[in-house]
């Protein structure tokens, strides 16, 4: 019985593995790199969805801890990656509060909430802080990328929790 058990805790902290992962390596730089204006905030999308699905998944000092890796991987000052992951922290916990079934189109509009205020919040910090230059079109190309990607990955995470992950965590 302790195979089970394992092979339980292993997927179900697979979206933890995920953000770390995300966070130690340069993905979404590399695509930017290649497509030119394609680049998208895969982390935000996955605190969104599983602080809103399943919060026990990933712990607000995990993702406290990802966005300080992100930002000693990306060269921005420490601490911008953090607050704005953590303000989308703060979005999903006030509608997974408020409301008592969500779909994708509400969790689509909340999550473009969110995705405003921590992007603006990092543009805000970054601009204020630190001598890294970013432009309005990069963040603008970045926040309709991750908007559009998000019904698809909020597909695919709903999928991975019916599948691969226990209930008795619900």
């Amino acid at each position: 019985m302790a195979k089970p058990n394992l092979i339980n805790k292993i997927f179900n902290s697979g979206p933890l593995f995920l953000l770390y992962f995300l966070s130690m390596s340069e993905v979404d730089t590399n695509l930017e790199k290649i497509f030119e204006i394609f680049s998208f905030n895969l982390p935000i999308i996955i605190i969104y969805f599983w602080i809103l699905k399943r919060p026990s998944v990933l712990g607000t000092g995990h993702i406290f801890l990802a966005g300080l890796i992100n930002d000693v991987v990306m060269g921005s000052p420490l601490g911008i990656s953090s607050l704005s992951y953590l303000v989308v922290c703060l979005f999903s916990n006030y509608v997974r509060n408020k409301s008592v079934n969500t779909t994708i189109a509400s969790d689509w509009f909340t999550f473009l909430i969110a995705l405003i205020f921590a992007n603006l919040l990092f543009f805000l910090l970054l601009n204020n802080f630190s001598e890294i230059i970013i432009s309005y079109t990069k963040i603008s190309y970045n926040t309709f990328f991750t908007l559009f990607l998000f019904p698809i990955f909020w597909l695919i995470f709903s999928l991975y929790q019916s599948n691969f992950m226990s209930s008795q965590d619900a």
